[in-house]
């Protein structure tokens, strides 16, 4: 069986933030902060041929920390796209792999793989998108 190689990139970084939860029952209705931590993972098949890594570290960080910026110290609620929907880990960090998808769109060889947010160090959620 032939096998295929794929090479994965991954950073982490964090901002601080509040928000409300909508329609929930529970504590995290009330404002709240958290400081979230972010995950990127990028994938690629190929290496740059002269450098021979798949894309530079410093372009990730600055690409992740182009979308992170404007969340970092806000009340979450106030800023499109969270005023109208709910600033959950699950849609915030589906927010982070649009923008960061959309920032990387020049760089053929590598794809957004996923996105993880944390509210604390126990607990995660990720958003990715796979083919059918």
């Amino acid at each position: 069986m032939a096998k295929k190689s794929i090479f994965r990139l991954k950073i982490r970084t964090s901002f601080s933030s509040s928000h409300i939860l909508r329609n929930y029952k529970g504590k995290c209705e009330n404002l709240h902060g958290h400081n979230f931590i972010v995950e990127l993972m990028v994938k690629g098949e190929r290496l740059d041929p002269e450098v021979e890594y798949l894309v530079d570290f410093k372009v990730l960080k600055e690409k992740l920390n182009e979308v992170i910026e404007p969340l970092d110290h806000i009340h979450l609620n106030d800023r499109h796209p969270f005023d109208k929907i709910n600033p959950s880990s699950e849609n915030i960090a589906k927010f982070i792999y649009e923008e960061v998808k959309k920032k990387l769109a020049d760089y053929k060889d590598i794809e957004v793989e996923c996105v993880g947010v944390a509210e604390s160090e126990n607990s995660w959620a990720y958003y990715m998108e796979e083919e059918i």
